[in-house]
């Protein structure tokens, strides 16, 4: 996959019952500059690691070099089970698992595959600032087909912002216009209820 690391090695202690016990994601703070180190450290430790990365221009003094640098600066995102998390806090470069209070925070899975989305269809995706407020859609059609996000516009062109809420960061990709379609978002009671 251009553009992304994802890292997958199985756990041989894990027979066939504890695959009813799959493991959440998770992101793991780390040290700036130490993603890579930690991926691997986290892998070599048989965990499943996924760390988004894109490409950007960098220039030195006698060339100018495209590298790949991670999407979300500081942060690895991890499959584990709360229970057994020394293995990941001792790994290289790892500061601590995202958590509130002493409650680690579950990754939403389906963030990470919008993320993993945007970057298989390798349309020039960037970090963006955070976007609390705007409007949900759905990519109706086109190589992000079935995606959802908050669509914005520059210029005159739309752009896809993909978010992981529990990181505050997001991304953001150029889309056609006619891929958009409005979300419909029901909550629950919603229906046959009134203006309260």
């Amino acid at each position: 996959m251009e553009g992304t690391r994802e890292i997958f090695v199985p756990r041989p202690e894990f027979g066939a019952a504890q695959d009813a016990m799959r493991a959440d994601w998770y992101a793991v703070r780390v040290k700036s500059n130490f993603e890579e180190i930690a991926a691997t450290g986290l892998t070599a430790r048989d965990h499943t690691v996924f760390l988004p990365t894109y490409k950007v221009r960098r220039r030195w003094s006698d060339r100018i070099k495209e590298i790949q640098v991670p999407l979300f600066s500081g942060y690895v995102f991890c499959q584990l089970q709360p229970s057994n998390t020394l293995p990941v806090l001792t790994a290289p470069g790892v500061i601590d698992i995202v958590s509130f209070g002493r409650e680690l925070a579950v990754v939403d899975e389906r963030e990470l595959e919008a993320v993993r989305a945007v970057l298989r269809a390798s349309l020039g995706a960037k970090p963006r600032p955070y976007l609390e407020s705007g409007r949900k859609v759905l990519i109706g059609e086109g190589p992000l087909r079935g995606v959802e996000g908050i669509v914005v516009e520059s210029h005159g062109a739309l752009s896809l912002v993909v978010s992981v809420s529990l990181l505050c960061r997001s991304l953001s990709v150029e889309v056609e216009r006619e891929w958009v379609e409005p979300l419909k978002e029901f909550t629950a009671g919603a229906a046959g209820a009134g203006p309260s």
